[in-house]
């Protein structure tokens, strides 16, 4: 049996080292910069924040008798909110609420300014590639 080329198969392209250096630029630079999942970073933080005041009331209550951690100051900002158990479950949900917010706008700051940056980098490669095509007329 003779073997026969395929005639209909396209030719295979090879990339120059410079085409995969810009491809794996333009690959990593896309996964830097997209944008952050406003949701999940305020589920996230909140999360985080509600953890962090349970753990805090309860090494109040534990270890410091005297109240010298000045936790109970708190209570100014989170209605409801003691130095007891009880007041650690309210504690805990305005600071999943402030941390929620707080996570969201944090990554909707950061996906404005990412997204500012990426049209002022385009508008001025359009300028500069405009500059290029009227210096050759």
């Amino acid at each position: 049996m003779t073997h026969t080329p395929n005639l209909h198969k396209p030719p295979t392209q090879t990339l120059t080292g410079l085409q995969r250096v810009e491809s794996t630029l333009e690959q990593r630079l896309l996964s830097e910069l997209a944008p952050f999942d406003r949701r999940a970073l305020g589920l996230a933080v909140g999360a985080t924040s509600a953890l962090a005041i349970v753990l805090l009331t309860i090494a109040s209550l534990v270890m410091d008798a005297e109240g010298r951690f000045p936790l109970h100051l708190l209570a100014h900002y989170f209605r409801g909110y003691r130095v007891s158990l009880p007041g650690a479950g309210i504690g805990a949900a305005w600071g999943f609420a402030a941390g929620f917010c707080g996570g969201w706008f944090l990554a909707f700051v950061r996906n404005l300014i990412v997204t500012l940056w990426i049209m002022k980098v385009r508008i001025t490669a359009d300028v500069d590639s405009s500059r290029e095509v009227l210096d050759q007329i």
